[in-house]
């Protein structure tokens, strides 16, 4: 049963329920294409696969049409922050995003329990309502020690039935889960990445990938997180990330992977994981250096998982941080490093549902029953 102690319940008001009724496909899905002149350094060994800067083919292509503290109910809040992120106009590229992007956000999701089955659920009626083009998935896919093969019937149990009424791509990421009981069997990531060749919406062409809106003015870097706790392949990534960052023209650059930056709940912040600073595999300090180095100040948003519960931070560091692992379960805030929220809940399970239109973020924590919890919206 999920964890349901401590905290507050946040609720708010329960939207129509409007189900989408498509079911999931398993025809065979094509990689993305390569996009401009950035590319990933290519995995060794085991992993062997070549990752790529990625624009989604139109079957898998964002859709752009146009269309607090913690423990209060329906929260909203509104911020102005000055950005650097954004382009000289003189230059012709993007000074926004022209269209519209929205989309949700699961983390820890993997457990196919019915916790995760009610998110989902909650996700389909908010995605009906608002409008959703495609999912992030934030890694912990397949608890506990991911999966042996790409036939895995995890894949069924715990991805293509949850999420049946989602008939849009989801883009994937790995936590440490996914690795293995060690979180260091690098073989069984590369099965995620094969199943992309399966469904019709896994979307997972590389440890690390990026892949951009129609109009070029929204890029998400996928990186990989679980790797860097064991200082595996953490030079390739930052190559990988100096590139893409100086080549991409995009106004909006949001940076998407498992382990969070800031977090009050029991893993912590990183270079501090677990409270234990002086071990690397643990502390994650290599996930630390390589945020403070890329995506502070680069990106305006960074999204992740790995403690099971929901939080937003005001900007540090010029970015927006947003923890959404509570698609499955929930753990006790413990604030081991005081971190002040804008808001956060550690009861209930629940999802985050973003938009970006021209200079405006919209961000929205809903609960598994589709509740609104907080709604965060910054002009930046």
């Amino acid at each position: 049963m999920p964890n349901r102690s401590g905290g507050v319940i946040a609720r708010g008001t329960t939207l129509t329920l409007a189900l989408l009724l498509t079911s999931c496909g398993t025809s065979s899905n094509p990689t993305p294409e390569q996009e401009g002149s950035g590319t990933a350094a290519s995995g060794s060994g085991a992993d062997g696969a070549s990752s790529s800067s990625t624009t989604p083919n139109p079957t898998q292509n964002p859709s752009t049409s146009s269309e607090g503290q913690t423990g209060s109910a329906s929260n909203t809040t509104t911020s102005a922050v000055d950005s650097s992120a954004g382009p000289d106009t003189t230059t012709g590229e993007p000074t926004g995003e022209s269209g519209v992007v929205r989309f949700v956000a699961f983390g820890d999701q993997g457990e196919g329990n019915e916790a995760q089955v009610m998110v989902a659920t909650a996700a389909e009626m908010v995605c009906a309502d608002r409008g959703c083009d495609f999912a992030l998935l934030l890694g912990d896919n397949f608890y506990d020690v991911g999966v042996t093969s790409a036939m895995d019937q995890q894949f069924v149990d715990k991805f293509e039935l949850p999420y049946e009424g989602l008939a849009m791509p989801f883009y994937v990421v790995l936590g440490n889960h996914d690795y293995g009981t060690l979180a260091n069997d690098w073989a069984r990531g590369a099965h995620q990445i094969e199943y992309t060749n399966y469904s019709d919406r896994w979307v997972m062409p590389h440890y690390w990938y990026t892949f951009s809106s129609e109009t070029g003015g929204t890029q998400f870097f996928m990186f990989d997180s679980a790797r860097m706790m064991w200082n595996h392949d953490v030079n390739d990534q930052r190559d990988w990330m100096a590139t893409e960052m100086a080549a991409s023209t995009a106004y909006w650059k949001i940076a998407v992977a498992h382990h969070p930056y800031l977090s009050n709940g029991e893993h912590g912040n990183a270079g501090n994981y677990e409270g234990i600073p002086g071990l690397p595999f643990i502390s994650g300090v290599d996930v630390k250096d390589f945020v403070d180095d890329f995506v502070c100040g680069n990106a305006q948003v960074y999204i992740s998982g790995h403690d099971h519960n929901r939080q937003v931070f005001d900007p540090v560091c010029g970015t927006y941080f947003f923890v959404s692992g509570a698609s499955s379960k929930t753990s006790d805030f413990v604030f081991r490093d005081d971190n002040p929220t804008q808001w956060g809940d550690d009861q209930r399970e629940g999802f985050l549902w973003v938009q970006i239109a021209g200079h405006d973020l919209t961000a929205t924590f809903y609960d598994l029953d589709g509740n609104l919890d907080h709604e965060l919206t910054a002009t930046l």
